[in-house]
């Protein structure tokens, strides 16, 4: 927190910290942090396909076969395979760099795979259905708020209401009031989430008596941090 004022009636003045543009007589300047914490509302799972062999046709229809069950996957757990975006899509050679030639010596398929989910509850079985799929791999997880301006919006209220409550203190101290904001910015910011990311497969089917990784687990938190510079006229 970093408050400063310049009064005619000889209040002392903090200059370190304080931008040239907020210096004025009869003013206090402040610095505040506020925060928004919020439960995530969607979950992203993301899922790589892929696969190489010696021809991109093969590598093509082995992505396919997987793909198909993927979305077979999606389906027996009430999901419509339209919901998940493609990302990306790709048909790669795969060089022979010791040859001096470079020969390709196969071809890999790579298609990328995206789904939103609010049902939390279906977290758990369908990264553990998708993992039994031999060209799925890499597979993560992560949890988001996908109203964020909202978030932000509030992140920047809290740090305006504690950069006026501190220059209210300052000003009274000095034996003045506080007036209206003159001016103000905010640098709004979110806490980066590294997603849970899922490389083994599985080996056997999970028992009935297994639950999965994320069961009862509450998901991360999603934090949103905001700093204002505020200018306030003093009375």
């Amino acid at each position: 927190m970093v408050v400063s004022v310049l009064a005619w009636a000889g209040l002392a003045v903090a200059q370190q910290n304080v931008p040239a543009y907020g210096i004025q007589p009869n003013t206090i300047y402040a610095g505040a942090d506020g925060k928004f914490e919020s439960a995530p509302d969607t979950a992203v799972l993301h899922l790589d396909i892929a696969s190489q062999q010696d021809t991109s046709k093969e590598a093509y229809d082995k992505v396919a076969a997987a793909a198909a069950s993927v979305r077979t996957v999606l389906r027996n757990n009430g999901i419509e395979p339209k919901a998940a975006e493609i990302a990306a899509y790709s048909v790669q050679p795969v060089y022979d760099w010791k040859n001096p030639r470079h020969r390709i010596i196969a071809y890999r398929v790579v298609t990328n795979v995206k789904l939103k989910l609010r049902d939390f509850n279906k977290v758990g079985p369908l990264t553990e259905q998708l993992a039994n799929i031999e060209e799925a791999s890499n597979q993560s997880v992560e949890y988001t708020l996908e109203d964020i301006e909202q978030a932000k919006a509030k992140a920047s209220e809290d740090a305006i209401k504690k950069a006026r409550n501190q220059a209210s203190v300052v000003a009274v101290a000095g034996g003045r009031s506080l007036g209206e904001l003159l001016y103000a910015s905010v640098d709004v910011n979110q806490q980066q989430i590294i997603p849970m990311v899922m490389r083994a497969k599985s080996m056997a089917p999970a028992s009935a008596e297994a639950a999965p990784p994320t069961a009862e687990f509450t998901p991360q938190a999603v934090i949103v941090n905001a700093h204002v510079n505020a200018l306030f006229a003093l009375k």
